[in-house]
């Protein structure tokens, strides 16, 4: 291997690395979410406590729904945690939906569960 090519090693893993790390960062902020809210009713099918975020799987409309939580610091923090609900539980969702409205998938604010509110975002939420 020449010395130029040594060089230029590194920097391109380093390109490598930042190219494929941006959509996982994009997933994890707010830029792929639309800025209006909207509310979701539906039926805990699955939950998942596991990183990278806390996720549920609910049911609406004959259709399946992916809801992001907030990551697993903020999730416990809401008082939600992997026992908090069970598959079959009626919840109501209060989030921001995907841009790309082919994706049935939302990012929890707030859930609402038997009546008590776990707030992952509190300073988002928007109840007008």
């Amino acid at each position: 291997m020449t010395t130029l090519n040594r060089r230029r090693l590194p920097l391109a893993l380093a390109a490598l690395g930042a190219a494929l790390a941006g959509p996982a960062l994009a997933h994890h902020g707010w830029s792929w979410a639309e800025d209006a809210q909207t509310t979701l009713q539906g039926t805990i099918r699955q939950i998942s406590m596991a990183p990278p975020h806390p996720m549920l799987m609910v049911e609406s409309e004959g259709k399946l729904w992916q809801v992001d939580l907030g990551n697993p610091n903020q999730t416990e923090r809401s008082g939600f945690r992997g026992d908090t609900a069970k598959p079959g539980e009626a919840v109501t969702v209060l989030g921001n939906r995907h841009r790309d409205r082919s994706k049935l998938q939302i990012k929890a604010v707030r859930l609402t569960i038997a009546g008590k509110n776990y707030d992952m975002y509190p300073e988002r939420i928007r109840t007008n």
